[in-house]
């Protein structure tokens, strides 16, 4: 059985690629084709995530095991074959290539073939120029201020008035104490 996942970015509109990869395959393996077709180097720390239908965070498979506490599940990607973690289309996963900036492309399981197998995965398609592997933390918080000041809904008075009244505050709001 063959999975076929497409990748995208937030960061790049353009870009996409899609990976055929055997079921049996191992998130390593899924890992070293995603970074092999984006040009990207394997020596930086990177996660997969599943994600639910809205794209939050739920089981992580990680490079290596960094000594989480006991009680989780911990996935290692090379002891970790897809099919024991993903069985549906429509899967969505995340994965995180930059752990500074928290960085990732968002993929989704688009078909499952049956009936066919892969001894090595494989980009079938390649769309767009990728993000950079890593950027500048100075670069990026530079981007993240220059986008936030864009935001034409924020303004002056978004944190409120620099005076107040104490009589617009709700009732039994001066009982509260702060110790």
């Amino acid at each position: 059985m063959v999975y076929k996942f497409k990748l995208v970015s937030d960061e790049v509109s353009n870009f996409s690629r899609e990976i055929e990869i055997d079921a049996s395959s191992t998130f390593l393996q899924l890992r070293n084709v995603i970074l092999d077709s984006v040009g990207y180097t394997r020596d930086e720390l990177d996660s997969f995530y599943l994600c639910d239908d809205d794209w939050s965070r739920n089981e992580e498979i990680t490079l290596e095991d960094m000594g989480s506490s006991s009680d989780q599940d911990i996935w290692i990607m090379d002891e970790t074959p897809l099919n024991d973690l993903i069985e549906d289309e429509g899967q969505k996963l995340i994965f995180v290539f930059d752990y500074m900036t928290e960085r990732s492309f968002f993929m989704e399981l688009k078909e499952i073939i049956p009936g066919r197998n892969l001894i090595e995965p494989i980009c079938i398609a390649s769309k767009g120029k990728a993000p950079k592997q890593a950027v500048e933390l100075d670069e990026y918080e530079v981007k993240i201020d220059t986008s936030l000041s864009k935001d034409e809904d924020l303004d002056i008075d978004f944190y409120g008035d620099s005076q107040f009244n104490e009589d617009e505050l709700p009732e039994g709001f001066d009982d509260l104490s702060i110790n």
